[in-house]
């Protein structure tokens, strides 16, 4: 079955590559990835971007629901970082973002659904649209709280060795990027946390 790298490898990257160069890439590509999240305000956004650079019929990113219990304990947690009152209903909505049919992150919300509309809720809980195309009216802003590197092809010390310090190809595991984030309407009122963990869809050889 096709998945998003074949969909979008170049035909210059089917060319082997050496341990190095791989390396050097799939760090490019990460530090990229994270740059490109750092500086924008919706992370569906950015991987639109990402499928349309490779793929100009890409398709519209998704979310696929993950139907889930909430834990007690996160919730509680979340509900003291978006400052929300004891009463305060809150809600997780867990989904994989997915570009044709390839999982490019995964990502648990916990929001608020008293500080959105009756139609944002009401598409939220009966569409597959991500939650940053829904609440794009609001005019939301981004703000992270922690921008994790789970994968590192380059082990300390890489630049005094070069080339010399690989002899292999690094294989990334399933997860390589997580962030946590919370977005808040223009005037600085959170309404939704998130914990987006990127997949290694996101790295093209």
């Amino acid at each position: 079955m096709a998945t998003f790298v074949d969909a979008v490898r170049p035909v210059s990257a089917q060319e082997p590559q050496s341990p190095y160069v791989q390396r050097l890439r799939q760090l490019a590509q990460l530090q990229t990835l994270n740059a490109e999240l750092l500086s924008r305000d919706s992370a569906t956004a950015v991987l639109q971007a990402l499928c349309d650079r490779h793929d100009p019929e890409a398709p519209r990113v998704r979310a696929r629901r993950i139907e889930t219990p909430d834990s007690p304990q996160a919730a509680a947690a979340a509900r003291r970082e978006l400052g929300a009152a004891a009463n305060e209903p809150i809600r997780l909505r867990r989904v994989e973002l997915m570009c044709g049919d390839v999982v490019l992150s995964k990502a648990d919300n916990w929001y608020l659904p008293g500080r959105l509309t009756t139609e944002m809720n009401t598409a939220l809980n009966t569409t597959e649209a991500p939650f940053g195309v829904v609440v794009a009216p609001l005019r939301f802003q981004r703000r992270t709280l922690s921008s994790r590197l789970l994968f590192n092809p380059l082990p300390a010390g890489w630049e005094a060795r070069g080339e010399l310090a690989f002899d292999a190809p690094a294989t990334p595991p399933p997860h390589v990027l997580q962030h946590r984030a919370l977005l808040q309407t223009p005037d600085g009122r959170p309404f939704s946390l998130l914990v987006e963990t990127y997949t290694d869809a996101v790295l093209v050889p």
